[in-house]
């Protein structure tokens, strides 16, 4: 899943918790179990912690600017985190206190679904008392209608795309503006709804804990326009949002807590502001006066401020692990030498470009080989370069280009001009390119529209800086999702370094259709194959979580499956 991190956006992902500074490297390199855990039997309600106070608000800053609260295109760490707090889906994750990790539980389903025996064909059963917030129930056909509208990647592109490689009928149903017929891969019995599927997929547990499994009855479908105001069946729901600027949730009075084991409804309003200052978002928490005391942010935070809050208030940090992989994707269709995409590989200058956005370098940013971040199943370290995922090397870049007879090849990447870290990153990197026997062009973008950007088949660029997440915490949430040649040319392009190779993607195809005992060593092959033959993305480092809070905001740990505090058990202390 594409996730939100302190400079560009990537996906979901997890690992371990800590609260801990003064372990955070360890902490952060053993990954955790990444989401792996279950509790199909959990019950609500989740209760109200005995330190709340009654109501109050909490405020939200942060640099990124969500880029869609459609529950359908949701997908970047940020928008699904805040989403969880407004729309349910059929499982969700739930923070367990006794071990901080977050662990797959029911949510809008009676139990986390059961499969049929070769893993074809999944059933949910909906609970009793699930309604809108405008008080009509949620029923098994909204839930249905949703599967079918994530089909419609044309007219809202960006979303996961599982359901298009899984489902029945995904390589030709075109959701329910095109194809007015019914969905066939969804059956609907009563409460219970039947997902079928093209191939086997014993992970769609953990797939149903998106929005996109929430419920939305048809005739409040608005379209490209849903998600100005997706209709709430969580504990909140939208009072008021400008995009790109503001959110503001209020408390929806429809929401059953009994039916819930994850949320708690305790704080009367969120207030979410977007695109703000760095400086100013973290001087306002660590002032710790008046409003700072109820602020917080999901983004990391600078060394500077690292240092001041591990020495004044260590118990105001949270910290911990996110299994996300940044990188430089490379457009496979306009640098087609590997000599040349490996060259940028060494020329990369990982550290100084690290500093200069504002990393704490081994734990908001860790050193990457592989592209499977720590904590994933059957995932074993290497090293295609030799480098240890941080040691530039331009000389080595520059007798590339020399056997390539490409010196001065050019390389053409975004950066925010809005964003003063963005800037100083993007000095960084034309240097090091430079060095390494490169020419540099960075291309201007805004922190609002770089997302959009970054996927568009046209833009200007032949590197696209990015990463991704753990969607759950095996191979099966990375290469079927970003990885298979089949997503080249979709809409929101999805395959960001245009990655199309046969002996690829029958790899893949191999894994899908093998035994579930091997499919994680599988991955880890798949993994190696990708980057020692083709090289497709220069890894640029594993994510971590460096979040702080105000004094009087409470239930506030590290999600560690999407690298985001948990919202959804936060409260005013009193």
């Amino acid at each position: 899943m594409i996730g939100t991190a302190s400079l560009l956006a990537l996906a979901a992902c997890g690992g371990s918790g800590s609260d801990n500074p003064n372990d955070p490297i360890e902490t952060l390199g053993e990954g955790g179990n990444a989401g792996a855990g279950k509790n199909p039997d959990l019950q609500g309600p989740l209760a109200v912690p005995d330190d709340a106070a009654a109501g109050g608000t909490a405020t939200v800053l942060t640099l990124q600017v969500p880029a869609t609260f459609d529950p359908t295109r949701a997908y970047y760490t940020d928008s699904t985190e805040i989403l969880n707090l407004v729309t349910r889906a059929l499982t969700q994750y739930a923070y367990n206190p006794e071990n901080g990790e977050m662990e797959l539980v029911p949510d809008m389903a009676t139990d986390l679904g059961q499969p049929n025996k070769d893993n074809t064909e999944w059933t949910f059963t909906l609970k009793d008392g699930l309604k809108y917030e405008d008080g009509t129930d949620v029923k098994a056909e909204d839930v249905a209608y949703a599967v079918s509208r994530s089909f419609a990647i044309e007219e809202l592109p960006d979303g996961p795309t599982y359901q298009l490689q899984f489902f029945l009928d995904g390589d030709t149903y075109k959701g329910p503006y095109k194809d007015k017929s019914p969905y066939k891969g969804v059956v609907v019995d009563g409460n219970k709804i039947t997902i079928k599927m093209s191939r086997p997929f014993p992970e769609m547990d953990y797939y149903a804990s998106f929005p996109v499994f929430t419920g939305i009855p048809k005739a409040k479908d608005t379209g490209p326009e849903y998600g100005n105001h997706p209709l709430a069946t969580g504990p909140y729901m939208f009072e008021d949002y400008k995009p790109g600027t503001s959110l503001t949730l209020v408390k929806n009075p429809n929401w059953d807590p009994a039916t819930d084991p994850g949320r708690i409804q305790s704080v009367d309003k969120w207030e979410f502001q977007f695109n703000q200052d760095t400086a100013k978002l973290e001087n306002t928490i660590l002032s710790d006066t008046g409003n700072g005391q109820t602020t917080l942010s999901y983004d990391n935070i600078t060394p500077p401020t690292y240092k001041k809050i591990t020495q004044q208030a260590p118990d105001r940090l949270v910290t911990g692990t996110s299994p996300c992989t940044y990188m430089w994707y490379l457009d496979m269709t306009k640098i087609t030498d590997l000599k040349v995409r490996q060259a940028i590989g060494y020329a990369y200058p990982y550290v100084d470009v690290w500093k200069a956005q504002g990393e704490i370098v081994g734990l908001t940013r860790v050193a990457g080989t592989n592209i499977l971040p720590p904590g994933t199943a059957g995932r074993e370290e290497y090293d295609v370069l030799g480098i240890k995922g941080e040691n530039t090397d331009p000389d080595k870049a520059r007798q590339l280009l020399e056997e390539a007879n490409a010196v001065g090849y050019e390389v053409k990447f975004f950066y925010q001009t809005d964003d003063p870290l963005s800037v100083a990153a993007k000095d960084q990197l034309v240097k090091g390119l430079e060095a390494g026997g490169f020419t540099a062009t960075p291309i201007a973008s805004t922190t609002d529209k770089i997302r959009e950007a970054r996927t568009d088949y046209n833009a200007p660029v032949n590197v696209r800086s990015s990463g991704w997440c753990s969607d759950w915490p095996t191979g099966g949430s990375w290469f079927p999702a970003q990885w298979d040649g089949s997503l080249v040319g979709l809409e929101g392009m999805p395959n960001l370094a245009n990655f199309d190779e046969q002996e690829a993607d029958d790899m893949q195809k191999s894994i899908l259709d093998g035994s579930a005992d091997e499919a994680a060593a599988g991955w880890n092959d798949l993994d190696k194959l990708i980057e020692e033959k083709y090289y497709p993305a220069v890894n640029t480092g594993y994510a971590g979580t460096a979040i702080i809070r105000g004094s009087k905001i409470g239930g506030m740990y590290n999600d560690n499956v999407r690298g985001m505090p948990t919202f959804q058990t936060m409260y005013i202390t009193e």
